[in-house]
C-alpha cells in the first residue's frame, strides 16, 4: 500500500507512539484487505464509547493514548445520559466508570455527541470518504447520503480519526457498491410506517447476510430509510443497500440487475414480525430520534400521561433545538434522554419486556438488555406507554 512521506514519518515514530500505533491499525488494515492507498476523510465516528461494552480493557487502552483527532469526530451513545444519569436509575459505581471513558475520548479531542445519528449534527456530502463505526451510521451515510465508509470498528475508527486517513479498499471504491441482490416487496394493502421498515429490514437482513441489496417496490422517507438500512445492519451485516428510485446512487449508477437473485417479501411477511407480548417498558429512539419524530410523539402524547416508562432517546443537538417538543413529552411522564439509548445503557436491564418501534432494537434487546422486545408501531408504543391498549 502506497503511503506518502507524511504517512511514513508517522509510521516511523517521528510524531509520537500513539499516531505510530495508529498508523500501524490503518496499514495492517490495508494489507489485509489489498488497498492501494490511503484515501483523506471528511470525518470520523467511533464506537465502544459506552463501559458496558469495552468494559476495563476498553478504558485502559483508551486513557493510555496521547495524540488527538485531526478531523471532526464523535463517538456513539454512551452507557447514561451525562447530565441525568440517576434520574435514569443508573449506578454510581459504573457513571464513575462511564466518566472516565467520555473524559478519555474528550482528551483525544472528540466531541462528545455521544449519538448514533451524527448526519443531524454535521453536514455529510454525497461522495465523502469517512471512517465511521456504528452499523446504523455507516449504512445511512453510504445509502441515503451517498457517502462512503467501512463498517469500522472502534479502534480502526479511532485511528483513522487521528490520521485523518483510511485505508482505499471496499466501500470506499465505486466498484464494490454495486448490487448484489434484489428485494422485490409487495406490502399489499399494508400501510409502510417506520416500524414496518424496520420490520422489513429485519427480516431481509437475516435473508441476505453481508449482501447489498437493491429494493424494489417501496418508496420509503428520510427516517424509513433510517429504520430499513439499521434493521438490516442488526440482523445482517449490511452497510450499503439501494431502493430504486430513491437513493442518491440508483439515479447516478446504471445498475445491472439481470442475473442476480431476486427475493420476495410479501406484506404478510412483514406482519408476521409484529408479536403482542407483555412489556413492561416502552422505548423508541434507536438510531436516536430525528426532529419528525420528536413532533410525532410530541403530537400523540399532548394532554396524556404514561402508565408504563417511556423512554425517547434522541441526540442533544436534536433535542436542544426541539426543546418545545421535548418539554410536551415529558410533560406526558415520558423522559427524553440524551447521550445513550436502550441497547448500551444498563438502564432498562431491570425490566422484563420492552416494547420498541425499531428493527435495530428488535434485533438488541433480547441479547443486550435480557429481555424480550416485541416491535409496534409508534402509535401502538404511544397506546402501550399510556395505558390505552
Amino acid at each position: 500500500m502506497y503511503l506518502d512521506r507524511a504517512d511514513e514519518r508517522i509510521l516511523a515514530g517521528e510524531e509520537g507512539e500513539t499516531r505510530r500505533k495508529m498508523m500501524e491499525i490503518l496499514v495492517a488494515l490495508g494489507k489485509v484487505f489489498g488497498a492501494e492507498e490511503m484515501v483523506p476523510i471528511a470525518s470520523a465516528q467511533v464506537s465502544g464509547a459506552s463501559y458496558k461494552t469495552i468494559g476495563e480493557y476498553g478504558l485502559e487502552w483508551l486513557s493510555g493514548l496521547d495524540a488527538r483527532v485531526v478531523v471532526p469526530s464523535v463517538v456513539n451513545p454512551i452507557g447514561m445520559p451525562l447530565d441525568r444519569w440517576r434520574e435514569m436509575g443508573i449506578s454510581a459505581d459504573f457513571a464513575e466508570k462511564q466518566l472516565k471513558v467520555v473524559a478519555a475520548y474528550e482528551r483525544l479531542g472528540i466531541k462528545l455527541d455521544c449519538t448514533c445519528t451524527p448526519y443531524y449534527l454535521y453536514t455529510t456530502q454525497y461522495g465523502e470518504h469517512l471512517a465511521w463505526s456504528e452499523s446504523s451510521a455507516v449504512s445511512y451515510a453510504n445509502s441515503v447520503i451517498g457517502a462512503r465508509t467501512n463498517r469500522e470498528g472502534g479502534p480502526s475508527a479511532l485511528a483513522a480519526a487521528m490520521i485523518g486517513k483510511t485505508p482505499s479498499y471496499g466501500l470506499h471504491l465505486v466498484k464494490n457498491r454495486r448490487p448484489q441482490v434484489v428485494i422485490d416487496v409487495k406490502p399489499g394493502d399494508l400501510e409502510m410506517g417506520i416500524a414496518h421498515y424496520g420490520a422489513l429490514g429485519y427480516l431481509v437482513g437475516k435473508k441476505v447476510g453481508n449482501r447489498i441489496p437493491f429494493f424494489r417496490g417501496i418508496r420509503p422517507n428520510r427516517d424509513q430509510l433510517k429504520a430499513l438500512g439499521a434493521a438490516m445492519a442488526a440482523t445482517g451485516a449490511v452497510a450499503l443497500y439501494h431502493v430504486d428510485k430513491i437513493t442518491p446512487e440508483t439515479r447516478v449508477f446504471p445498475f445491472e440487475l439481470s442475473g442476480l437473485e431476486t427475493i420476495p417479501v410479501e406484506g404478510s411477511d412483514i406482519r408476521d414480525q409484529f408479536h403482542d407480548i407483555q412489556v413492561e417498558a416502552v422505548a423508541v429512539g434507536c438510531p436516536h430520534c430525528s426532529p419528525e419524530e420528536l413532533e410525532r410523539i410530541a403530537q400523540l402524547l399532548t394532554g396524556k400521561s404514561v402508565k408504563l416508562p417511556f423512554y425517547v432517546f434522541a441526540a442533544k443537538g436534536v433535542m436542544e433545538k426541539n426543546q418545545p417538543l421535548v418539554a410536551i413529552i415529558e410533560k406526558s411522564g415520558a423522559r427524553v434522554y440524551a447521550d445513550t439509548c436502550m441497547v448500551v445503557s444498563p438502564g432498562l436491564e431491570k425490566f422484563k419486556g420492552i416494547m420498541v418501534n425499531s428493527g435495530k432494537a428488535l434485533a438488541y434487546v433480547p441479547d443486550m438488555c435480557g429481555a424480550p422486545a416485541r416491535i409496534g408501531t409508534l402509535e401502538e408504543c404511544v397506546a402501550v406507554a399510556t395505558g390505552q391498549a
